[in-house]
């Protein structure tokens, strides 16, 4: 290939970013939370799309898929928050299975060391169990998840 291809598929692919033809992956270089990322082919988001709409976006693909976020790596906080609300939900309408199935993946999320905590003391907990075998990971996250419930409730009763 002559180096003028090469300079005019390099400004071809610039110029499919600029106007949205590719899918993005992850948030642009330099943002909060640069390090997450995500399979496109499970979140179709133009590459032109704001930091604050791909959050949303992939917020609102937890929501309505739970299982996508396995294919995101280091979730925002956001993200995470979703899945734990998710997870309540579950629990609260007795759909244990499928609460524990989300819980694993917020387990597993927490592998990386980049992830950034969703609330206080998350990482703390999770880490905690490491070594252990996956049913008792899914019960300690659990047992923290409705204690920090409990007390969120008692301090909103204050």
């Amino acid at each position: 290939m002559s180096a003028m291809s090469s300079v005019i598929l390099d400004w071809l692919k610039k110029l499919s970013h600029a106007l949205g033809f590719d899918t993005a992956d992850s948030f642009p270089p330099g943002h909060q939370y640069a390090r997450t990322r995500w399979a496109g082919a499970y979140f179709d988001i133009p590459s032109d799309t704001r930091p604050d709409d791909i959050e949303r976006r992939l917020c609102d693909a937890i929501a309505n898929t739970p299982l996508v976020f396995a294919h995101i790596e280091n979730p925002t906080p956001r993200m995470q928050r979703v899945l734990i609300e998710l997870i309540e939900r579950r629990l609260s309408q007795n759909h244990e299975r499928e609460a524990v199935q989300l819980a694993a993946l917020l387990i597993r999320a927490y592998a990386s060391p980049h992830i950034i905590e969703a609330m206080p003391g998350l990482r703390r907990t999770i880490d905690a169990t490491e070594g252990y075998e996956a049913p008792a990971r899914v019960r300690t996250l659990f047992a923290f998840l409705t204690d920090t419930h409990n007390d969120n409730v008692i301090e909103m009763r204050s």
